[in-house]
């Protein structure tokens, strides 16, 4: 991939672009089993790649520069801003949608906000778009001082860019370097975005976590629900579940399934889809997944973990070692820490493993992790 950002030496996010994609595909391979050196495995699955540019579904821009001329795209330890809309990993349809933000800032009047004044109003734009068309756009605001001065201005845009469908302000006040805040404010009727991984309907609203490659995330979830299905288990818990991407994709009518995650706003839509469904025996909670599963008495079948970067920690570990369910899944945006967990699982041994590169250009990876009790079979 040629980026003339790169080339001018005003973005490095993408440490690994000089270096040809096989290779970074076999340099991530090689790290990661290095990191499982200790543990032997039974099955190394051939590394998923992607797209090696246009494969981003979010753009999370810095807003600085004035309101007649703002800038989209990041702030350097310098204070000099740098215009990314020209990323070549954003999809070519964000490119309209950028190009009418601008001149809809200054009919706005959302004033870019400014870091060494601490001055200013609009912080960040957050722009999502699915594979289904439609998009989410959300102002992260200072305030709510300018929110009727947005509304005023919004039906000129939604007439532009018909296909935002989905619209917020999120206040985040803080003068400090966080993405946004609780307070999320809807402007349009509709506030969850329509997104389908393989027949499954899943829903992305303003405050809910989504995998930013989805032609890599949906042949993440179409795996993992191969694989479950050769177990034929009848009992499974999704832990850490999002909007509920793995545990919708593996469940069957017959299956007993329960799905956790901390953020009502991704059980919200996990719920959606599984209504969807017509999945009666499905449930999603909006609980903290290790307090959940160290509160029972009983476990799965199966249960799968797709947890934060820190893993899943000594805590479930110690909990699952004790309980014992006969499959453990995990897919894992770390493989350091992941490690660290399997390590902590002396009684499974690792069945498969497979990498799947949602991130290319950088050092980053998912994996996905199949682990039977030992004495069992997969």
């Amino acid at each position: 991939m040629h980026c003339a950002l790169y080339d001018a030496g005003l973005c490095r996010s993408c440490q690994w672009l000089e270096k040809p994609y096989p290779q970074q595909l076999s340099d991530k391979q090689a790290l990661l089993q290095q990191l499982l050196a200790d543990t032997p495995v039974a099955g190394w699955l051939p590394p998923v790649s992607s797209a090696q540019q246009g494969f981003r579904n979010k753009a999370k821009m810095v807003v600085s520069g004035s309101v007649e001329r703002p800038v989209f795209g990041m702030v350097t330890r310098e204070g000099d801003a740098v215009d990314l809309v020209d990323c070549p990993l954003y999809p070519a349809s964000f490119a309209s949608v950028f190009a009418l933000l601008k001149p809809f800032i200054a009919r706005a009047g959302l004033t870019p906000y400014n870091v060494a004044r601490k001055r200013g109003e609009l912080k960040f734009l957050l722009l999502t778009e699915s594979t289904q068309g439609g998009m989410m756009l959300r102002f992260v605001l200072r305030s709510g001082e300018k929110l009727a001065q947005l509304r005023a201005a919004l039906p000129w845009l939604q007439q532009q860019l018909p296909q935002l469908q989905v619209i917020s302000a999120n206040i985040q006040p803080v003068h400090m370097a966080i993405l946004e805040g609780d307070e999320e404010i809807a402007l349009t009727p509709d506030q969850a975005l329509v997104e389908n991984f393989n027949q499954v309907p899943l829903y992305i609203r303003p405050q809910s976590f989504f995998q930013t490659n989805p032609q890599v995330a949906a042949g993440l979830y179409a795996t993992a629900r191969a694989w479950v299905a050769q177990l034929a288990v009848s009992s499974m818990w999704d832990l850490f579940c999002g909007v509920g991407g793995f545990g919708l994709h593996c469940a069957t009518p017959a299956m007993q399934l329960t799905g956790i995650e901390i953020s009502a706003e991704a059980i919200a839509c996990a719920r959606q889809s599984a209504q969807q469904l017509g999945l009666d025996k499905v449930s999603f909670a909006a609980l903290d997944s290790t307090q959940f599963a160290t509160s029972r008495e009983q476990v799965p079948q199966l249960v799968l973990v797709n947890p934060p970067r820190r893993g899943i920690g000594a805590e479930l570990c110690a909990w699952l070692s004790q309980m014992a369910p006969e499959y453990l899944l995990y897919s894992s945006c770390n493989p350091t820490t992941m490690a660290q967990d399997i390590a902590r699982l002396p009684d499974y041994s690792v069945s498969r493993v497979q990498l799947f590169d949602m991130f290319p250009h950088t050092a980053h990876f998912e994996v996905l992790t199949l682990l039977t009790r030992k004495g069992g079979t997969a």
